[in-house]
């Protein structure tokens, strides 16, 4: 059973650093999820939403870029979504269309990202050392799985693909 799959993450330049040093695991995420046959959906621009998707498409994967304003897609998108609206109203539509959220660094748009997510109630895997939001989100929570005390939804905590490869499989 496929997942719809949002990916989430720093945007921007994919050589600035931030970005460039975890270049290699987002394009390995990509590759993973094509290979599972998952469907992404992404913001559909730079970063780490241009790097997933190009992993993705190395192994012929399903990607959706939901766009702020009237935008144009990375290069690697099979479908633009064109929203309208800026970038954290695009953001909602996203997620409420998916059935997880991969976080990986990620500015203040990934830590909106992150809490309406688990606002959604809808699962998160937050990957360990990739920087930003994500990993100041890993440090504040609740038993080490929750976003707040009211325990909506678990956040898992992976250190690589292989294990949010794990924690997919189980959600199938």
């Amino acid at each position: 059973m496929y997942l719809k799959v949002g990916v989430i993450g720093y945007s921007g330049d994919i050589n600035i650093p931030k970005i460039k040093r975890i270049e290699n695991t987002t394009i390995e995420l990509g590759r993973m999820l094509a290979q599972k046959e998952h469907h992404i959906l992404n913001g559909g621009r730079d970063g780490v939403m241009e790097l997933v998707s190009k992993g993705a498409k190395e192994f012929n994967g399903k990607v959706t870029g939901v766009l702020p304003w009237d935008q144009e897609g990375n290069e690697y998108l099979d479908f633009e979504i064109k929203t309208g609206l800026d970038f954290s109203m695009r953001s909602f539509i996203l997620l409420k269309s998916v059935d997880v959220v991969i976080s990986l660094g990620g500015e203040v748009g990934t830590g909106i990202e992150i809490l309406g997510a688990y606002a959604y109630s809808k699962p998160l895997i937050l990957l360990k050392g990739s920087g930003g939001w994500t990993d100041r989100i890993i440090n504040n929570l609740i038993e080490d799985k929750y976003i707040d005390n009211r325990k909506l939804v678990e956040a898992h905590i992976a250190n690589s693909v292989e294990e949010i490869e794990n924690i997919l499989e189980k959600m199938e």
